[in-house]
């Protein structure tokens, strides 16, 4: 009797893939699960080397959350006076509005324009002391997002896309480059106490990265971190001893759950609690600033405290190698002037002016201007269409930003809007090209950060983004 094992032998090719697709299968599951067994370092926020040389080491992204108004701050627009009170002309094409007043008449703006520095740069009277810094901002004219409301946009500015689940900005950047400082978070967040703002903490998440690359959000005020000293019957070593207990339960729990990387973030998140415990306290203690330094930011002036007091924080806490800070104005829509810009606009103007000039100006003194770039800008800008009379509608097809810092050329401006700034008309640069070009500035190639997630390769622009060789003054 013959024992030996029957092969069926493939008599054609199709039927040989068609038997040998499992096998198929498998190394193709095989490959993905290497993929993710290999996604995120043993330690993801190790410091990583760069693609290019490094313009900047670090971000500070000043948020005007709401969406300012870039025709009547760094965008002047003559013929806009001219015509207020007509229906906007035939030539400039449909528009669609988030609040839907489609025939509203023009509004003319009423601020006064001069032109600043050397270079020469149009700055409304809103911003007498930004004003000052023109020969050191570089103004992008020409921003394009695809967020018609303030849910969307916010989210398109800060993770890519408009609906929530990617990383953020900073999350992608502590990927990309992870630390320097292993005893504070490589990303925080400083909001202006007035709310929270839109979308919450998804705008600071880490989508589908690790948790670890997640920003952590300080208040403002003269205690940022909540619960950042223990109490005074805990002794150093019995908090170290609860830590090592909960590190080892945590770590029984994660190994047999690979996939849940909250459980790692939270073990390196009570690791780095601790570690904080020594390091944070001196770095956010603003008590050992000189007053001129504190008169600078702002900071003895009631309007002006919160915000000065942020960005003087912020300076502190690049100077202290954390990598990505963000700070939120007018947290909770702020800048939303639907009505009475004129109100809304010149509080909110008053309270950053004078902080975010000092802060330009410090970063300069201290020899961290060209290892920091510094952003400024909202989610979108706004309509030269009246709203309730004396307000204006979102618009995302055509608004400012500006950067500084960072070894970027100053006293500059970069694509331009049409005649009433309502479209970007020249160079427009979509959110997906401010990510990549800020990305590129911290020597990332955008194209090259990839994190995999599900069989995908994820870019920051999902794949549709450039770096503006322009801004970096490299064109």
């Amino acid at each position: 009797m013959n024992n030996q094992p029957h092969i069926e032998v493939p008599t054609s090719r199709r039927e040989f893939l068609a038997k040998s697709g499992g096998g198929f299968g498998a190394m193709a599951l095989a490959a993905l699960m290497g993929q993710s067994a290999t996604a995120a370092p043993a330690d993801p926020r190790a410091p990583k080397t760069t693609h290019f040389p490094a313009k900047a080491k670090n971000v500070i992204f000043l948020f005007m959350e709401g969406g300012p108004s870039h025709i009547d701050l760094f965008d002047p627009k003559p013929l806009l006076n001219e015509l207020a009170g007509q229906k906007l002309p035939e030539s400039f094409g449909e528009v669609i509005l988030a609040m839907g007043e489609n025939d509203a008449p023009l509004m003319r703006c009423p601020r006064k324009w001069k032109q600043h520095g050397e270079s020469g740069l149009w700055v409304s009277d809103w911003f007498p002391e930004i004003a000052t810094c023109a020969d050191d901002l570089c103004v992008i004219r020409s921003c394009v997002s695809d967020g018609i409301n303030h849910s969307s946009g916010v989210c398109q500015m800060n993770t890519g896309h408009v609906i929530g689940g990617r990383p953020s900005l900073g999350a992608w950047a502590t990927y990309g480059l992870g630390t320097e400082n292993q005893d504070m978070p490589a990303f925080v967040v400083l909001t202006d106490g007035k709310g929270q703002p839109v979308n919450g903490s998804r705008n600071w998440g880490s989508g589908f990265m690790p948790a670890a690359y997640q920003g952590v959000q300080f208040k403002s005020g003269a205690d940022p971190i909540l619960n950042l000293n223990p109490p005074s019957h805990i002794t150093p070593k019995r908090q170290k001893s609860k830590l090592d207990f909960l590190s080892q339960l945590d770590r029984e729990h994660a190994a047999e759950r690979e996939d849940y990387t909250e459980l790692e973030a939270r073990i390196k998140s009570y690791e780095l609690a601790f570690r904080m415990q020594s390091a944070a306290p001196d770095i956010v203690d603003l008590s050992s600033e000189t007053e001129e330094t504190k008169q600078l930011y702002g900071i003895d002036q009631k309007e002006t405290n919160v915000f000065g007091n942020n960005c003087l924080l912020a300076r502190r806490l690049v100077e202290n190698g954390v990598r990505f800070v963000q700070l939120y104005s007018g947290a909770g829509s702020g800048w939303d002037a639907h009505t009475n810009i004129e109100g809304n606009h010149g509080k909110l103007c008053k309270e950053v002016d004078k902080p975010i000039a000092g802060l330009l100006k410090d970063l300069k003194r201290r020899g961290l201007w060209d290892e920091t770039l510094v952003i400024w800008g909202g989610e979108f800008g706004r309509t030269p269409m009246s709203e309730k009379g004396n307000g204006r509608d979102h618009n995302p097809t055509g608004f400012t930003m500006w950067m500084a810092g960072g070894a970027i050329p100053g006293g500059r401006t970069i694509g331009a809007t049409d005649d009433l700034g309502l479209k970007a008309v020249e160079n427009p640069l979509h959110v997906h090209d401010l990510h990549a070009t800020i990305m590129r500035v911290l020597g990332v190639d955008h194209t090259k950060l990839i994190y995999r997630h599900k069989g995908r390769p994820e870019r920051i622009d999902m794949n549709e983004g450039r770096a503006e060789m322009k801004v970096l003054g490299l064109a």
